[in-house]
């Protein structure tokens, strides 16, 4: 890890054998319940399968720091739930860490990569630089009359919303083609 204080995020997929899927929703709520308990967590979301899309369960655990991830990825707890789960499941679960800005850059569906950091990088700056212009522009007449900090804290807030729920995600599938470009074969 670079840095032991950022935000680090574990993205789990693994597909559910047919029928057990009852079961996995019980252990889910279990396992996500006990993963709560550990300092540093900062919360758990599912993705579910969707039939036509993704098959499997993806889990996102963040944590707020390496050494937190740490104490629960190698816990006793989760060494338990995971071999209540092994029944359940079709093969080993997918793992993979990511921080910083790097979960901006998933495919819906697919694999969780992440592209080189220079293009994460670049990415990033364009999307911010063209954001903060057009909000700038449109948003920052409306708050006249407001106290210079309270304005960059409204511009702030609806810029990260926006890069994170709006912009990003398209943003990262429209250029998928230079983010994500497919390994040539020899």
């Amino acid at each position: 890890m670079e840095q032991d204080d950022q935000i680090i995020t574990v993205v789990i997929s693994q597909v559910v054998k047919p029928g057990c899927e009852a079961a996995y929703e019980a252990w889910l709520k279990d396992i996500t319940t006990v993963a709560r308990t550990y300092v540093g967590h900062l919360g758990t979301n599912i993705i579910r399968p969707q039939a036509g899309v993704r098959p499997e369960y993806v889990i996102i655990f963040r944590f707020d720091g390496y050494e937190n991830l740490k104490t629960w990825m190698t816990s006793r707890d989760r060494e338990y739930w995971l071999t209540q789960s092994a029944t359940l499941i079709e093969s080993d679960p997918q793992v993979q860490h990511i921080n910083g800005l790097e979960a901006w850059f998933s495919l819906p569906g697919q694999p969780l990569k992440t592209p080189p950091r220079y293009k994460t990088a670049l990415l990033t700056w364009v999307s911010v630089y063209v954001l903060i212009n057009v909000l700038n522009t449109f948003i920052t007449p409306l708050l006249r009359g407001l106290p210079p900090f309270i304005i960059s804290l409204i511009i702030t807030i609806t810029m990260v919303l926006l890069l994170t729920y709006v912009v990003m995600p398209r943003v990262s599938r429209l250029l998928s083609f230079w983010l994500y470009p497919k390994s040539r074969k020899v």
